[in-house]
């Protein structure tokens, strides 16, 4: 794709131009032209935070967290571990995931999970929150809601690195919603080791704040969470006032968005990585990654 389309964007004059264009689209052959638009020039920041909490979901089930657990990857390095699947993850969205860019980017995702006794459902899982986590995110605090065509071509993106990924049975878009609200509903649960593994990565999320604000951040980012996730992680129970903070302080950044001019560059893969002060230069494909383990 040219810069001109994949980099600025395509009508400066109107908010909802791209979402013309965007149904314009076929979402399933043209997916990845329509994630670049949504996940880069639309919706940034509301996919940033999704994904981060898509992360944090998976914590939520004792089989995944013991995994990391044993790596030892988020008690040693949560950062870098963040930085990296974010990374590679962009690779996949901004260049595509059959350029030679995105295939790298795969060969190194199969890489790390190649190492380990993974069952097939749990990449699923891990797949779906992928899909679903941003879709329900921007339905709840976007500036606008996702079009029908935003969400079939996020559930194509992701379906096509999930079958280059190995993953089996990927189900169609009802269908993996569904296994998706299932499985959380039956493996949802609390476990030492979601404890662990939640609580170096709540710890690498307040250090993104100053000192003083640390405090506030945990409380905060606590306070975001759905009580079945709290409950997962053992974390305490907000105040009612603090979930409804939360909840006005990303519906009016969606409000404010709302009244910003259409983006023109994409911040698929421009975001700043703490891990890598040089990005997007400051880092090789093949260094990114899970260590071997401890």
């Amino acid at each position: 794709m040219s810069r001109t389309a994949g980099e600025r964007g395509f009508d400066p004059l109107g908010k909802y131009a791209r979402l013309r264009l965007i149904r314009r689209l076929d979402p399933e052959r043209e997916h990845t032209l329509v994630y670049r638009i949504s996940a880069g020039l639309e919706f940034p920041w509301d996919y940033t935070r999704a994904l981060e909490l898509a992360l944090f979901r998976t914590f939520c089930v004792p089989s995944i967290s013991e995994l990391l657990r044993h790596t030892g990857e988020f008690e040693c390095r949560a950062q870098q571990r963040y930085d990296d699947t974010s990374i590679l993850m962009e690779e996949m969205g901004r260049h595509g995931y059959d350029s030679q860019r995105g295939k790298q980017a795969l060969r190194m995702v199969n890489r790390m999970h190649g190492r380990y006794d993974i069952s097939n459902d749990d990449m699923l899982y891990v797949l779906s929150t992928f899909v679903y986590e941003p879709i329900r995110w921007i339905d709840a605090y976007g500036w606008r809601p996702l079009s029908d065509h935003e969400r079939t071509a996020a559930y194509w993106h992701y379906h096509q690195i999930g079958v280059r990924m190995g993953i089996r049975g990927i189900p169609g878009y009802e269908e993996f919603d569904r296994f998706n609200r299932d499985y959380e509903a039956e493996h949802f649960r609390y476990a030492d080791s979601n404890h662990e593994v939640g609580r170096h990565n709540l710890a690498m999320v307040c250090a993104w704040f100053p000192k003083p604000l640390r405090g506030l951040a945990r409380r905060g980012f606590i306070a975001g969470l759905e009580p079945a996730m709290r409950t997962a992680f053992g974390f305490p129970e907000p105040k009612n006032w603090e979930t409804s903070a939360v909840t006005a302080a990303l519906r009016l950044h969606g409000a404010l968005e709302r009244l910003r001019p259409a983006r023109q560059v994409s911040r698929l893969g421009r975001g700043k990585k703490l891990s890598y002060p040089g990005y997007p230069n400051g880092y090789r494909l093949g260094d990114l990654g899970a260590l071997p383990d401890r």
